[in-house]
């Protein structure tokens, strides 16, 4: 990805792909025309969030889109997408949406965001939230709109398929990435600023328990780092 290092990347969805040829509309059409001034004839560099990068040329400008010609395709591989990071809303929203949004640069395109019984905030900002992937996906010029899901309860996430990892400071086993299988799905539960309860804990085995660090950390602390230790960084 060296010669994409200083691209501006834009979005449009898999559906506005066909063949060799790629439309943009909504805000990324405004944002192309009348933020970055580009026009008719000039190069730029789509994704369409499901793994590929591509490079176009402008070949039509209108009122609400702008249509592209595919000159080149980049096509990559999500080498996390078996794994879904389960975040409990925050108490203070901005730490709550740093956390996705440095996750998400760091590679992580699964997202369950949960009640928990400690949990203060009963925000939902799907609409934000996603914004917020959005944008974080295009700075970090990855290919991979992450998915992200909202449910009510922590003990909804053991009807999930896939392995869980609880992360619990009082957990005697350090979390590993060896520990990873890449053909195994997994979830990793993080606890709210209070920590899960006894009762959400114990609805676990206890094999289920991890610790990211030897110190205690804030939730989103111990998101960010837990994503960039997948990422081998």
């Amino acid at each position: 990805m060296d010669y994409l290092s200083n691209i501006e990347l834009y979005y449009t969805s898999p559906s506005n792909c066909k063949e060799n040829k790629i439309r943009v509309e909504g805000d990324e059409y405004k944002h192309i025309i009348k933020v970055m001034r580009h026009s008719v004839n000039d190069l730029i560099h789509i994704t369409d969030g499901v793994g590929h990068i591509f490079k176009c040329r402008i070949i039509d400008s209108y009122k609400d889109y702008l249509d592209l010609s595919i000159e080149k395709i980049l096509s990559y591989e999500s080498e996390l997408s078996n794994i879904t990071f389960c975040i409990p809303k925050l108490k203070n929203p901005e730490r709550f949406e740093f956390a996705l949004e440095k996750s998400t640069e760091l590679g992580i395109t699964n997202f369950i965001v949960f009640e928990s019984l400690r949990a203060v905030s009963k925000a939902n900002k799907i609409d934000r939230w996603n914004k917020i992937l959005l944008s974080a996906m295009k700075q970090s010029l990855r290919s991979f709109l992450p998915k992200l899901e909202v449910i009510n309860s922590f003990y909804e996430l053991i009807e999930f398929e896939g392995e869980k990892f609880i992360f619990e400071q009082s957990s005697e086993i350090v979390f590993k990435r060896e520990f990873i299988n890449q053909h195994k799905k997994y979830l990793f539960i993080f606890g709210p600023e209070g920590g899960l309860t006894d009762e959400e804990i114990k609805s676990y085995e206890k094999e289920n328990l991890f610790r990211i660090a030897e110190n205690r950390l804030r939730t989103e602390t111990a998101i960010i780092k837990c994503a960039s230790i997948l990422t081998k960084l």
